[in-house]
């Protein structure tokens, strides 16, 4: 068995190549196991948000505090709120973050394939995420 101790891991700051404003990265576990499941607590400041990505496998968020954003491509900007999970499917171009006005903070989960997590695109404008 093993304990995780919260405050054990130093947080991460999000970088500017895969996130729109200021974004806080806690890693929970496996954060670069390239075998496993990935999970971390991901705090985004209003207005923050990812970039547009993929993940091979898919992705799960489970919302813990605040209110949010998140978008498929070619789908509307929906809200997400304390509670909510979303499942994103394997390959699906997305984004999520916090609303224009309050922070949001989420647990993110995804599993590798062949070594990788993620596939990052381009950043999304202010226009696709409505500020």
């Amino acid at each position: 068995m093993d304990i995780l101790r919260a405050g054990t891991r130093p947080s991460g700051k999000g970088p500017s190549d895969w996130f729109t404003g200021p974004v806080r990265i806690d890693p929970l576990f496996n954060l670069f196991d390239a075998a496993r499941v990935q999970g971390a607590q991901v705090t985004f400041e209003p207005g923050a948000r990812t970039a547009w990505h993929t993940h091979p496998l898919g992705q799960t968020l489970i919302v813990v505090s605040g209110r949010g954003r998140v978008q498929r491509e070619g789908g509307p900007v929906e809200e997400i709120r304390p509670g909510d999970v979303v499942w994103f499917a394997p390959g699906e171009k997305h984004w999520h973050g916090a609303s224009p006005e309050t922070a949001m903070t989420h647990i993110a989960l995804q599993e590798v394939k062949d070594g990788k997590v993620v596939d990052w695109l381009e950043h999304v404008s202010d226009a696709d995420y409505g500020a």
